[in-house]
């Protein structure tokens, strides 16, 4: 009787093909880089839709190039990056190049919300942040533009549903991949109603949008064209997972909101997941979590990781030189690089809004870092990059404790980041929590295979699911005399800084705007 699992992931950076058995143990992998985006003007971020879709259908066809038993294979499951969207017409051939996360376009001078709900939002003090939405969806901008594009749309699908159209034929799409600007009700987790005020500041018909199926329900099975392609099995079930960051979570075991999931990656990000709908910043909803139901509280830090990606690339040729000659990942050098310098790098504060938005802690946000001196050298600004992200995490997590009522007393640390173990051990430092690494890096292909786990029926619930299939590899307990120089900093300098700096980032926002 087949039992194992097919993950397919497609992130930012690549598509993966993962095989997982009942238990979580990863049996076999296939990764196909692929280009993250391309762009024809400044700030934009845009790819060929074929591009996700060609490596998928590599990425499967390496696993049974591996000898992979396709008759092994219970059900598959498919997590993809987040907020990356198609047009296709009614056959669903993409009718412009897809818009990818990383886009920075915006569409200023839009018709404001009216009504009701205008003067609503007009009396919460809320215009401004509706406004900002409007300008940030990227259907305004084609509607605006690219009108013909527009008209010609038979659907307006996340990366998720093309990719789900390519493999069943079928426009559907998860319930949980639904993160993004377009019409729909977070709390109910379903297309909005008719009177929501979403529809008046992302206008569209309804038609466009695809049919949304819960998790770990089926979305439909392997097609004859898309098994010619990819070499799937005809037929085979394909089952409703999430967006990348909520099956991370899931696969990193964080099914109780008493634990954290960060998520150390190009965006850095904290999760919890809770059954009640809250809002932890007002208007920015808990996007849907994995598990049907139930709602992942997220804060974020945009550019996160990729500050860690610009000092490598700025400062760390002498590590990437020396890893290259000893034929050693470069990771364990700029580890040694974090331990050279003490806790709190001897007073060097960083703020890691490298990249304005909405979310916390406000739009005007932009980075700083404080407290230099003629000690300091490129070691400390490292581990003040990697301690800024720790604090802007601990804060979120004291945010979202307070607004939900249960405090954070677990953390799991997936992601990229989450292979250094400096970083770990930092982290552990700063929130004064013991922090564990899953024990496979492909946390979000795992929590896809939790997803298609219980969909199949090889588990009975999320609970069982996630004892059997999830655990951790290695935990970092805080160190007293770091945790306590930590809160020193974090309460003395670092939750003081957005209050005092917040005047001259409003004012460097406005002048930046009338340039």
């Amino acid at each position: 009787m087949p039992e194992n699992l097919l993950a397919i992931d497609n992130g930012t950076q690549s598509v993966r093909a993962l095989l997982f058995d009942p238990r979580g143990t990863l049996l076999a992998k296939q990764r196909i880089p692929i280009e993250p985006y391309f762009s024809t003007a400044p700030g934009l971020a845009e790819q060929d839709p074929d591009v996700f879709w060609r490596a998928v259908c590599e990425a499967c066809r390496g696993l049974w190039a591996q000898g992979v038993d396709k008759t092994s294979i219970a059900a598959a499951a498919l997590t993809t990056q987040r907020s990356t969207l198609v047009n296709v017409d009614k056959n669903g051939r993409p009718l412009r190049p897809a818009i990818v996360w990383l886009d920075q376009r915006r569409t200023e001078g839009l018709k404001p919300v009216g009504g009701l709900w205008g003067a609503a939002f007009a009396v919460a003090g809320a215009s401004g942040t509706v406004a900002y939405l409007q300008a940030e969806a990227e259907a305004n901008w084609i509607r605006t533009h690219q009108p013909e594009v527009w008209d010609a749309t038979h659907k307006y699908l996340f990366l998720s549903g093309y990719l789900v159209q390519r493999l069943t034929g079928q426009f559907v799409d998860s319930v949980s991949s639904q993160v993004g600007y377009v019409p729909f009700d977070y709390k109910t987790q379903t297309w909005a109603k008719p009177w929501d005020w979403k529809w008046q500041a992302v206008p569209m018909e309804k038609r466009l949008l695809p049919d949304l199926v819960p998790a770990a329900a089926p979305l439909g099975v392997i097609s004859a064209e898309a098994a010619s392609a990819t070499g799937l099995p005809q037929g085979l079930p394909l089952i409703a997972a999430a967006a990348d960051k909520a099956t991370e979570v899931l696969g990193a075991g964080c099914l109780e909101p008493h634990i954290g999931c960060l998520s150390y990656g190009t965006t850095v990000t904290l999760n919890t997941t809770h059954k009640k709908y809250i809002e932890v910043i007002p208007l920015l909803p808990p996007y849907p979590a994995a598990v049907s139901g139930r709602y992942s509280f997220e804060i974020q830090v945009q550019r996160g990781y990729w500050m860690v990606t610009w000092f490598k690339h700025q400062f760390g040729l002498r590590e990437q030189r020396i890893a290259d000659e000893r034929g050693i990942e470069p990771e364990t050098l700029f580890d040694e690089l974090v331990r050279a310098v003490p806790p709190g790098s001897d007073g060097l504060v960083l703020q890691p809004y490298w990249s304005p938005g909405l979310r916390f802690p406000g739009p005007e946000a932009r980075g700083a870092v404080i407290g230099f001196s003629d000690v300091h050298t490129r070691a400390h600004l490292y581990r003040a990059i990697l301690e800024g992200l720790a604090y802007a995490m601990r804060e979120g997590a004291e945010r979202t404790a307070k607004r939900s009522g249960i405090p954070i007393t677990e953390l799991r640390v997936a992601g990229g980041g989450s292979q250094s173990e400096a970083a770990l051990q930092l982290t552990a430092d700063v929130f004064g929590l013991p922090a564990s690494r899953p024990h496979v890096y492909e946390a979000s292909g795992l929590g896809a295979a939790l997803d298609a786990a219980v969909g199949a029926g090889l588990h009975p619930d999320f609970p069982a699911a996630i004892r059997e299939m999830t655990r951790v590899r290695d935990t970092f307990e805080p160190d007293p005399k770091a945790h306590e120089r930590y809160n020193e900093l974090y309460h003395g300098v670092y939750k003081k800084m957005y209050g005092r700096l917040k005047p001259l980032y409003q004012f460097m926002r406005e002048k930046s705007k009338a340039a």
